[in-house]
């Protein structure tokens, strides 16, 4: 017989409060086209970007991240003394160590609050989403903090015709704490490292400080270009558009309702093209609410679900107690999917 004692945690647990933050510079298509040969019209057409948000020099990935989850703490009507655990999503924080979730804990109020980062690309906020739950469930958090935060514009080459007006800055966040009822479906989540090539950072850090110059990528002035983030487009269409769409469906079958039972679909914000083409494959209601932040905002990877969570709730298009299914995914290639009663 063990001798060690049971976990007590919440029956279940729920999204009880989410927040966002843009950064306060709108950056239109007209910006973009100053380095690359494109149109506006192509770029709406190809992604329906229309305007992005980049980060200025004092909305940092912990900036930012405090910012909306202040916001998120306060909607769930909780105190930062009573998060247990934070869990902060991002591709774009260059400090190797220590994890950015600690400065965030800390900045916040939390009491000494448990405080780590994961890299799951555009799929962390699914990633981190499953963790609180179990958390909380589990009963080492009651609540737990979840960011997705990303300052892709450090991250992007401007003279890439194929990505220089795809991404954008931002933070969004959730609370995760007890329910009596199920609130957060399961998971459905997996990676296909062979596709890894398909979206991936041009050059590795180290290869920065050792390889020769004549082996690192340079600008149009002859310059060394910072690492960017690079991907096969069409490849990474088609794998999101067929093979996303059949994990959405396993995770609605998973929550053991169908498309008719929703009320709100939350997409990744890739490309409006991918969202459009998931909408149709699943077949889904004219009254489901289908999430297109994407427009103004770009695709920030692991913050863009709460980003767009956020405004739909802000605007009233969604409300509070609607049945909503997100699914990210991204570089790794990786995804999650599930089902959530949205705050």
């Amino acid at each position: 017989m063990s001798k060690i004692k049971p976990s007590k945690g919440a029956p279940y647990a729920r999204i009880l409060g989410v927040g966002g933050y843009r950064p306060t510079r709108v950056v239109p298509n007209e910006v973009i086209l100053e380095k690359i040969d494109s149109s506006d019209e192509w770029i709406r057409s190809r992604s329906g970007i229309e305007t992005r948000h980049w980060a200025g020099p004092e909305e940092t990935v912990a900036a930012m991240s405090i910012e909306a989850a202040g916001k998120a703490i306060a909607d769930a009507g909780i105190s930062a003394e009573q998060i247990g655990a934070v869990v902060v999503s991002t591709v774009s924080h260059f400090s190797q160590t220590p994890a950015v979730a600690t400065e965030i804990a800390d900045k916040l109020g939390t009491d000494k609050a448990a405080a780590f980062d994961i890299s799951a690309g555009c799929a962390g906020f699914g990633y981190g989403l499953t963790l609180a739950k179990g958390m909380v469930v589990e009963g080492s958090a009651e609540y737990v903090l979840v960011i997705g935060v990303e300052r892709l514009s450090d991250l992007t080459d401007l003279e890439d015709r194929a990505t220089a007006f795809l991404f954008g800055d931002g933070a969004g966040a959730v609370v995760v704490g007890p329910s009596q009822e199920p609130a957060i479906g399961p998971t459905v989540w997996g990676s296909e490292g062979d596709k890894s090539e398909t979206i991936k950072q041009t050059v590795p850090w180290d290869r920065m400080h050792f390889a020769d110059r004549s082996e690192l990528p340079v600008d149009s002035q002859g310059d060394v270009k910072f690492p960017a983030i690079t991907q096969e487009g069409q490849a990474v269409f088609r794998w999101a558009v067929f093979e996303m769409a059949k994990v959405a469906q396993q995770a609605l079958d998973a929550a053991g309702i169908s498309a008719d039972d929703l009320d709100v679909f939350i997409p990744h914000q890739a490309n409006v093209r991918i969202i459009d083409s998931m909408v149709k494959t699943l077949k889904l209601p004219e009254h489901v609410t289908v999430a297109r932040d994407i427009r103004t905002t770009g695709n920030t990877s692991a913050a863009s679900i709460p980003l767009a969570m956020e405004r739909l709730l802000a605007t009233g298009e969604a409300k509070s107690g609607d049945t909503a299914l997100v699914i990210g995914f991204g570089a790794g290639l990786v995804y999650a999917a599930t089902v959530v009663t949205l705050p």
